[in-house]
């Protein structure tokens, strides 16, 4: 589910710590480090969970209205199909899903009301009326409208305040989780240990995001050293504290990453700084990085494996 560029956003943001507090030391750092590439694949399973539970309210739903003295029309031929469907019992059956819903803690502390609310807000929707319309749904429309109660929750003011009061990293997440849960819920029905899919790889988190972050600390001074006498007309006590750590990023990546082409590097970081740094941040990374890549081409320090790489 880690894209290298949500690495890098990680990355930064504990460099960008380390510069704003001195009390921090490199293993506070990794461990920072690690802790936020989980929470990641934390907030997906909370996110499988909570739609478990919002779908679940189903069966509550019919049995109040099984209940009341005066049932409706509507309340007679009520089914609680949301929950009780293939696709949807699918995750609630897995074991192997609900050990991993305890062992990230996704289970404590939800609100039952706040569930509820989740629900009747979805249940008026024209998705699930049409869902509920439908006299013999097939796996595929079962999986849809899952997927539509996922797109309902996270346009919902109570679904995301639940998620930011428990994961400060949402925000920086949101496409990455989405995406993961899309894919999830289009293949449903799940079996197995079909969440790993979406672990923490040792590729991205070890090889990549742990080097980098290693590299750039420990070479952080000889990085200003080389990126310094290319900031023409700038002051280098004057650049933007975000803009420093990510030229020193792309600097480490251009020079002890031989599998990420130059371009690559180039784009990320200009990418990164339209949505975390200043206004005009984008077009300085852009000019400097440039520059640097030139001379350090041209002075033979950028060694690139495969062909391709140094365009």
């Amino acid at each position: 589910m880690l894209s290298r560029r949500s690495v890098r956003i990680k990355v930064m943001q504990l460099l960008y710590m380390l510069n704003r507090d001195e009390q921090l030391t490199f293993p506070d750092l990794m461990k920072g480090y690690e802790d936020g590439i989980w929470k990641t694949y934390e907030i997906y399973i909370f996110h499988l969970y909570l739609l478990l539970k919002v779908a679940q309210y189903a069966e509550k739903d019919a049995e109040i209205r099984a209940a009341k003295l005066l049932p409706s029309d509507e309340d007679k031929v009520f089914s609680p199909r949301l929950y009780a469907n293939p696709c949807t019992q699918s995750l609630a059956n897995n074991v192997d899903f609900l050990n991993a819903v305890q062992q990230y803690h996704a289970n404590e502390e939800l609100d039952d009301d706040q569930i509820r609310r989740m629900y009747q807000g979805f249940i008026e929707t024209e998705a699930y009326q049409k869902y509920m319309a439908l006299e013999e749904p097939a796996d595929q429309d079962h999986a849809k409208v899952l997927l539509e109660l996922y797109r309902f929750l996270t346009a919902n003011d109570l679904f995301v305040e639940m998620t930011e009061d428990r994961y400060n990293n949402w925000q920086d997440d949101e496409s990455l989780v989405v995406g993961a849960m899309k894919k999830t819920l289009k293949s449903m029905p799940v079996d197995g240990e079909f969440y790993k899919e979406y672990q923490p790889s040792d590729e991205t988190v070890q090889e990549f995001g742990e080097q980098l972050l290693r590299k750039t600390c420990q070479e952080d001074q000889a990085l200003f050293e080389v990126i310094a006498p290319n900031l023409k007309n700038w002051d280098a006590d004057r650049v933007a504290v975000l803009d420093m750590i990510m030229l020193k990023m792309a600097l480490c990546e251009l020079l002890h990453f031989p599998t990420i082409p130059t371009k690559v590097t180039l784009n990320e970081y200009v990418e990164i700084s339209k949505s975390y740094s200043t206004e005009n941040s984008k077009d300085f990374i852009n000019g400097i990085l440039d520059r640097l890549m030139k001379k350090l081409i041209k002075d033979e320090k950028i060694q690139k494996e495969g062909r391709g790489l140094m365009e």
